[in-house]
């Protein structure tokens, strides 16, 4: 029960912020339609109660199935075994996300199914096995992380190159929305129980972050080639009007429960059925330890239909409507503050943020403070939304200015933090962008775009799940940087003292 009413209190303190914003702009310069602002406050109220049971299921059932898996594949006799069940497990882990489901369902809705949602979920879900896979070899065979991500990001820019704007700004949202409430502690878990078996406790420390960054990679990689194949240049889009059209409660909610159940268990579907065959050939737990996991699955998928209940019944079209509103203001002050604000607050909401700061603090020994790891995550994404924001006002400003030196810069600092930062970094550029930065956040963004005239829904509407996954990676090497000068510093100071 103490571990309940903590995980309680930290997704009080996570969302609350996001809706007493939406609130305060209610009461004062964007008023809502009452139905649309109760469909909102209840689903701030679920989205509390889901989280905190998602967050609580996630201890005791998702991470001990994956640190497991990965002890049993670390301890595997041959690489072949390695490379199908990563793959296997990566494609379907993917498949299954539901934040990966919730991008591509808009991007399906606003190209008016040029780039249909099967096409995008299965070509990223490819893209981020082959990845996966790479990355659990890199982890075996103590790769640099710094060179995997130089090689797969200079591929990228290659490949970006001969790929229309559109497809690099899907591409680059799709990289943050595949890794997830689902696949972020599954993988963090993998690759911990891989790492965990090795002998130098610094380089398994190390290992143990990383390979949600590398995975992510895939899903650019698969859309990027996807866009090239196809020859698509140019695709017109735009808002769905049921959409930002408000109903009753019981219309909003009582319609998405069985869809989004049905989503949620296809969610945790493949890593229940590895568990099963792991559980036979390999783990043989005791029964009461099957149990204790058992319970814990059954509570992250409860959790997690709560959760997403909360975030499309009323964020998503609070978000549309928020943007259409500030962006019809004569001034841009207050769209670009309360870009700044939303960005501050709603990665505070993201499950997989909990859960790999936690992991953070957990596998470095205290060392590095999870309440600093999430100051420089706040502070990351909140430039990132009002970055987006200002692409979309000021003419000429294109999204590979954001991404080219950004993305450049943090392959640059890699060469000069310590790996367990650099693996931290790209991991955290992963998790920023969750459920609550798929659904209210972009449809903030798509609501500014929608409205200025000048802009355009699909290459300027996406992008900003691109910039919330790069500016994370940025702000945490930056924030190893520090922590390398201080621990110098430190040991100078012992030194001159002996």
């Amino acid at each position: 029960m103490n571990e309940l009413k903590s995980k309680l209190k930290e997704v009080l303190a996570s969302v609350l912020p996001i809706t007493i914003i939406v609130l305060i702009l209610h009461f004062t310069i964007s008023p809502l339609d009452p139905g649309m602002l109760n469909a909102f406050l209840v689903g701030s109220l679920l989205i509390v109660i889901g989280l905190t049971v998602f967050l609580f299921g996630i201890d005791q059932g998702l991470e001990p199935i994956g640190h497991n898996i990965g002890s049993s594949l670390a301890h595997s006799k041959g690489y072949a075994s390695i490379i199908t069940i990563s793959l296997i497990l990566g494609f379907f882990i993917s498949y299954a996300e539901p934040d990966l489901h919730i991008l591509a369902g808009q991007v399906d809705a606003v190209t008016l199914g040029l780039f249909g949602k099967t096409l995008m979920v299965v070509v990223v879900s490819i893209g981020l096995g082959v990845m996966m896979t790479l990355g659990m070899l890199r982890i075996l065979r103590s790769v640099p992380l710094k060179f995997v991500f130089t090689a797969a990001y200079g591929l990228i820019f290659i490949l970006s190159i001969f790929s229309s704007v559109d497809f690099i700004a899907i591409a680059f949202d799709a990289s943050g929305a595949t890794t997830g409430a689902i696949t972020v502690p599954f993988m963090l878990a993998l690759a911990a129980g891989i790492s965990a078996l090795k002998k130098d406790s610094r380089e398994s420390e190390a290992d143990s972050f990383g390979l949600v960054g590398i995975s992510s990679t895939g899903a650019i990689l698969g859309v990027l080639i996807t866009g090239i194949i196809f020859g698509i240049e140019k695709m017109d889009g735009e808002l769905p009007e049921q959409i930002i059209t408000s109903s009753n409660l019981l219309d909003v909610y009582g319609s998405r429960i069985l869809p989004l159940a049905w989503e949620a268990f296809l969610s945790l579907l493949p890593i229940i059925a590895v568990y099963v065959l792991f559980q036979i050939f390999a783990f043989k737990h005791k029964k009461s330890r099957v149990l204790d996991i058992s319970r814990g699955v059954i509570l992250t998928f409860l959790g997690l239909v709560v959760f997403l209940l909360g975030v499309n019944g009323g964020f998503m079209a609070v978000g549309i409507q928020t943007g259409l509103q500030l962006a019809a203001m004569e001034s841009k002050i207050p769209v670009l503050a309360v870009s700044l604000l939303l960005g501050l607050t709603t990665v505070l909401a993201e499950p997989a943020v909990h859960v790999l700061t936690h992991q953070v603090e957990e596998v470095t020994g205290g060392s590095v403070n999870r309440l600093l790891v999430l100051i420089f995550f706040s502070i990351a994404v909140g430039m990132s939304i009002f970055m987006s924001a200002l692409r979309i006002l000021i003419p000429g400003l294109q999204l590979w200015m954001y991404l080219l030196p950004g993305f450049g810069l943090a392959a640059l600092l890699a060469y000069y933090v310590p790996d367990l930062f650099v693996g931290i970094a790209y991991d955290a550029g992963g998790v920023a962008s969750g459920p609550m930065t798929a659904t209210f956040s972009l449809a903030f963004v798509q609501g500014i775009a929608a409205q200025v005239p000048h802009a355009d829904l699909v290459s300027d509407g996406f992008g900003m799940i691109a910039i919330v996954a790069m500016m994370p990676v940025i702000a945490i090497e930056i924030l190893g940087a520090l922590y390398q000068a201080k621990t110098r510093k430190a040991s100078e100071v012992k030194k001159s003292k002996q």
